[in-house]
């Protein structure tokens, strides 16, 4: 049974194939691959250029992995400021930055 959709002959989509088929193919795509690896990227005309924004993206990124994840220092004040007491929360500036939040993820 033949069935024909909107012009898609039998040469067209997925066949079954033996697995010599298969076998032949893949050793088709080695050597090819492998006569690729022996030409050089200049041989091949393959060339790169990165935009201004990509190069300063990653000047950035060396930028701050240059900086430690955590604020050791910070952490260290809030700690000791908590075991004495004298950590004070202020409500008001707490409860902005909940609003700003809340706004930036629900619009």
């Amino acid at each position: 049974m033949s069935v024909d959709l909107n012009g898609i002959g039998p040469g067209q989509v997925n066949t079954p194939r033996t697995t010599a088929d298969k076998s032949s193919n893949q050793n088709t795509k080695a050597t090819t691959g492998e006569q690729n690896k022996a030409q050089t990227p200049a041989a091949r005309g393959e060339n790169v250029n990165l935009s201004s924004q990509a190069k300063n993206l990653n000047q950035l990124e060396q930028k701050l992995g240059e900086y430690p994840e955590m604020n050791d220092e910070r952490i260290a004040e809030i700690r000791s400021a908590l075991e004495d007491g004298s950590y004070k929360v202020d409500a008001e500036k707490l409860a902005q930055k909940m609003l700003d939040m809340d706004k930036s993820i629900f619009g």
